[in-house]
């Protein structure tokens, strides 16, 4: 296959509503993913630089995820929301104890 010819086909939740508890845990989800993101760029020797500059490996979101701005963080909620509602579709449950 080309990957010219790759079409993402995510499947659709759209029918998936998700409640206060579930966004609370999406919230949690985001931070960690980003989290995660900016460890992995750290060992791989990767620094904040206020520009992203992949020679010298310089990335502006290399910060606390409370210093993201929301349109970073919006990234992260939505990897998050459409992982919650794909497991939510699959009939799989989410509950605390």
């Amino acid at each position: 296959m080309n990957r010219n010819d790759y079409t993402p086909k995510p499947m659709d939740t759209a029918d998936v509503a998700l409640s206060p508890e579930i966004l609370e845990l999406g919230e949690l989800l985001a931070r960690n993913t980003h989290e995660v993101w900016a460890a992995g760029r750290i060992q791989d020797g990767w620094t904040y630089g206020p520009v992203r500059d992949d020679a010298k490996r310089h990335h502006p979101c290399i910060i606390p995820y409370e210093e993201l701005s929301e349109e970073e963080k919006d990234y992260d909620r939505r990897t998050a929301g459409e992982t919650l509602k794909l497991i939510l579709k699959l009939g799989f449950k989410i509950t605390r104890e």
